[in-house]
């Protein structure tokens, strides 16, 4: 590949670093860099500190976590309301069973001290006496 301009006749030349200077002490960029990033992050604040724009999205901001958290607690509110209401709907419900039960427990009792059913002693009886009761 040809080259043009200054130089154009001689061989390629590296560009190469100087021996005598070394490496650069640790931590001396690191410095700088954080300072730079300092400063032009102190600038950024201080500019948004001036602007409308910033303190318009702040409000929204506050307003939209304000409304969330308000939506939130009136989510909770209503399902305890809910809860509430299917416990208080399942204890009657239970309650009402224990006491169809405790009614037939005692219904049954009390037909087995009373002994045959009227209508069924007095059919019972005419069977055993070959039908001769008037």
């Amino acid at each position: 590949m040809a080259r043009s301009g200054h130089g154009a006749g001689g061989p390629p030349v590296a560009i190469t670093a100087q021996r005598g200077s070394g490496p650069a002490p640790p931590g001396a960029a690191g410095r700088g860099n954080r300072l730079t990033l300092a400063v032009v992050g102190l600038g950024l604040v201080g500019h948004m500190l001036r602007s409308r724009r910033f303190y318009e999205r702040v409000a929204v901001a506050v307003i939209a976590v304000g409304a969330l958290r308000g939506i939130g607690r009136d989510n909770r509110a209503s399902a305890m309301a809910r809860l509430s209401a299917w416990n208080n709907r399942e204890m009657q419900r239970l309650e009402h069973k224990a006491e169809r039960e405790a009614a037939a427990i005692t219904g049954a009792g009390r037909m087995a001290r009373s002994g045959r059913p009227r209508g069924l002693a007095a059919a019972s009886d005419a069977q055993a006496d070959g039908g001769r009761t008037a």
